[in-house]
């Protein structure tokens, strides 16, 4: 029996940080060792929020480097860009004639979009500012999972939509042409979701962020100290099950050193200065090795490229079998 196949896409919308590691790269690593992965930069959704193309083409090296230097194997690991299988866009434009509009118009970025144009009063241009990029995403989402018949797509809870769209899309098609498309199936995502600096979700758009890898151990420490932390006088008792500062602590230090920081912030003995230099001194040893490698691949974009390329070409070599069913299924090939 063949092995799953397991897929995932990251936009390069900005450098990645601490958030984007908890949450989705060390998940999707552990992935990929129970199955046959292919994970890709998907440069192309990017477009609608990057339109500097020097600054997509840094993003994407750097979510590259950073998957290559936290330990993904390119040689085991299928990484690649979006954009270097077209194939995905032909299936895009194929799925778009199948693809009931009030699907769509469901989507929570789409309906997120709209409630903001509603909020600022423009109830007569509720699409105000809303190009088809934002609008058809879940589409080509749907076609970057459906071409490689991926059969599981890792997501968290709030991205679950997500995949139902793709779900019900699959589903539309082999309802009017037969058995073509591989329906996945989510893998539900027990990661944190990880809490930043305000103490709001970790997020570039908020600019609360904890760096990953481009930051050495002084940029570290400035960045940790920042973090929220109530008001409590310093030696009085603290309950760390509801700080956000010391879950990310607990994710990233051995079982034992958590257990022990965890007794000595309820007796008091612990201030949350102390918690964030015992933080920065995990992070700075987890990340020092990882570090250099990023650095080197950025320092060889070249070889970073090399190995997008050759990840691309192994995509499509899974795609092409799948897009040629699909040609012929709807009636693009003369012969069925």
């Amino acid at each position: 029996m063949a092995a799953s196949v397991v897929l995932t896409g990251i936009k390069p919308t900005g450098t990645p940080h601490l958030g984007n590691y908890l949450g989705a790269i060390r998940p999707a690593l552990d992935l990929a060792e129970q199955f046959e992965a292919y994970y890709f930069i998907a440069n192309q959704h990017a477009l609608n929020s990057v339109a500097d193309p020097a600054q997509l083409r840094r993003h994407t090296l750097e979510v590259a480097a950073t998957w290559l230097a936290l330990g993904l194997d390119p040689h085991r690991v299928t990484l690649y860009r979006q954009s270097d299988v077209p194939e995905t866009f032909e299936l895009f434009a194929i799925l778009a004639n199948v693809t009931p509009k009030g699907l769509l118009n469901r989507a929570h970025a789409y309906k997120a979009a709209v409630a903001r144009n509603r909020e600022q009063g423009r109830d007569e241009d509720e699409d105000a500012g809303i190009n088809m990029g934002l609008f058809a995403y879940p589409l080509l989402m749907a076609a970057d999972i459906l071409l490689l018949s991926a059969d599981l797509v890792p997501v968290g809870r709030d991205q679950v939509q997500h995949l139902e769209i793709t779900r019900a899309i699959a589903r539309v098609f082999n309802g009017t042409y037969g058995e073509v498309l591989r329906v996945p199936e989510a893998h539900l995502s027990h990661a944190p979701s990880i809490v930043g600096l305000d103490g709001r979700k970790m997020s570039k758009s908020y600019q609360n962020t904890i760096p990953l890898l481009i930051a050495g151990p002084d940029e570290l420490r400035k960045a940790v100290r920042r973090y929220r932390t109530d008001s409590a006088p310093a030696h009085a008792p603290k309950d760390p099950d509801a700080s956000p500062l010391f879950e990310i602590f607990q994710e990233v230090a051995p079982a034992g050193d958590t257990a022990q920081v965890k007794g000595r912030l309820l007796s008091g003995e612990m201030t949350w200065g102390e918690l964030k230099d015992s933080l920065v001194d995990v992070l700075d040893g987890l990340l020092a090795g990882p570090r250099a490698v990023y650095r080197s691949l950025l320092a060889d974009p070249a070889e970073v490229d090399r190995i997008l390329v050759a990840g691309g070409s192994r995509a499509r070599a899974r795609a092409e079998p799948l897009l040629a069913g699909v040609r012929a299924a709807v009636g693009l090939t003369l012969q069925p």
